[in-house]
């Protein structure tokens, strides 16, 4: 099986985008993008040329300076000011697996032809992921609007040379690089400058790694769930085909089938309870889970027209003989969904903290705090804590960055989406529940080695590879380590 992937004109979707990151795929530009990319940029040049009105970021400044017009001769050099001006990115540094996706991302965007970009520098940007030369950026600097102007600057300064990268593990200057892997500086032409510093491609590329990252989350927040039911001798009543039948939500009902399935043979819940009712962070499961997978599904929708749009500015379209300033490059499409994730996820977060709540509760027949000897010992008390701490955190991180904007560039750029910041805070809130999560897998492992007779299969299953990683706690120990080790396990499971 080769381990090229082509770009084509033919759409994505996140499992195409996990298949390239997952099996390293290298990449190549198919000729239908070579042919269109060319095109577009020799029609480009042909309308400078004959055009007696100024074109938008081509022969004008930006922003509040797009009525400054800039001679011919200057052109080339424009570009380049543009990107070394926007680089100007501040905080933490975004993560490598990110950075890759922006390239990626950027690559796709570019290689629709409606961009104006020279194919010599759309080929350095597949050279660049192609060898692992990922650029430097930082969190900090975009609104969401004109693009994430300041990420996509830090991402394209190494094409002249200037910037910093991460190559082979190393952080190093983006000139040494180059040296190294002998390749020449890329000049940029025209509009190009603009066209890579134009688009969402950091909004993105956050977007899509934390819609992979809850790919695997939710099915174990489920799986998870599921043990907590057991181990609490909760009811799989509420989970009746009757009530999805009365209230068809897919994410209620897919969530209902699949947590009575994993619990379908489970000798815990053929033993008669005596309790008329559980309390809601058990029986209201579907319901809940359900919401925010219903959320998932239609943030996964957005993002996946997002990343195969053409979202910088002007936009050139050779055969209506038009290139038109307009506001692709607006974030309120991916700002309004990453809030919204952000609310799904922390949602699941707090329910799965009271479960844990529960289950250290000292009652149905399991000792306060899940230890042998409370009092002497204290168990999970202050595990319940931890992620206590966690879903507050997610409450505050979950209020919207997309009801912001503040006005940029002398008023030209008066309402952006600060989807950006949407993002950034969607990955803490992520990072948050699988702490959340290591938790209560923890805990329930924990009630289940309390219960007479075997949960089902998946379940035990589960337990057993989990109790290789993490051991039964006997009496009060060093808990952090065990936390680590269960939120690790949760992830690669």
């Amino acid at each position: 099986m080769s381990n090229t992937y082509q770009i084509t004109l033919n759409s994505w979707n996140l499992s195409d985008i996990q298949s390239i990151l997952q099996e390293n795929k290298k990449l190549e530009l198919g000729s239908d993008c070579i042919e269109k990319v060319n095109a577009n940029r020799t029609y480009l040049d042909e309308k400078i040329q004959r055009s007696e009105k100024p074109i938008y970021g081509v022969n004008t400044g930006f922003g509040s300076l797009c009525d400054t017009e800039i001679s011919k001769d200057q052109l080339a050099q424009l570009q380049v000011n543009l990107v070394r001006s926007h680089a100007c990115g501040m905080g933490e540094e975004v993560p490598t697996e990110v950075v890759r996706l922006m390239l990626l991302l950027k690559i796709k965007g570019l290689s629709l032809g409606h961009s104006g970009i020279a194919l010599t520098t759309l080929e350095r940007l597949v050279d660049m992921y192609n060898e692992g030369v990922y650029p430097i950026i930082y969190q900090l600097g975009s609104l969401g609007a004109s693009g994430d102007l300041a990420p996509l600057a830090h991402l394209s300064l190494p094409l002249f040379g200037e910037g910093e990268v991460e190559y082979k593990g190393e952080r190093k200057a983006a000139a040494d690089v180059l040296n190294q892997l002998s390749w020449e500086n890329i000049q940029l032409t025209s509009k190009e400058g603009l066209a890579l510093l134009n688009g969402t491609q950091f909004m993105s590329a956050y977007a899509v790694h934390s819609l992979l990252r809850l790919k695997q989350l939710v099915k174990m927040g489920d799986l998870t769930a599921a043990c907590s039911i057991d181990a609490f001798h909760g009811s799989l009543k509420p989970f009746h085909e009757l009530i999805l039948a009365v209230r068809p939500h897919q994410g209620q009902i897919d969530t209902a089938k699949e947590i009575s399935e994993i619990l379908r043979d489970s000798e815990i819940q053929k033993v008669d309870k005596p309790y008329v009712q559980d309390p809601y962070c058990l029986r209201c499961i579907p319901q809940v889970h359900g919401a925010s997978k219903d959320a998932i599904a239609h943030a996964t929708r957005v993002v996946e027209v997002e990343i195969n749009s053409v979202t910088d500015n002007p936009t050139v379209f050779p055969e209506a003989d038009e290139v038109i300033s307009a506001g692709n490059f607006h974030g309120q499409h991916l700002a309004l969904v990453l809030d919204f994730l952000a609310i799904a996820v922390a949602e699941l977060g707090s329910i799965s903290e009271r479960r844990v709540y529960k289950l250290i509760s000292g009652s149905r027949g399991l000792p306060a705090f899940l230890v042998n000897n409370p009092g002497l010992n204290s168990g999970f008390m202050i595990a319940q804590y931890a992620a206590a701490s966690a879903v507050s955190q997610n409450k505050q991180l979950a209020t919207p960055a997309s009801v912001d904007t503040i006005d940029s560039s002398n008023g030209q750029e008066d309402h952006v989406s600060m989807g950006a910041n949407a993002a950034t805070k969607l990955k803490r809130v992520i990072d948050n529940y699988e702490s959340i999560l290591g938790v209560e897998l923890m805990t329930a492992m924990q009630g289940l080695d309390f219960r007479e007779g075997k949960s089902s299969a998946q379940v035990e299953k589960l337990r057993t590879a989990f109790r290789k990683v993490v051991p039964f706690v006997e009496e009060d120990i060093y808990m952090k380590p065990l936390m680590d080790k269960s939120m690790e396990f949760l992830i690669q499971y």
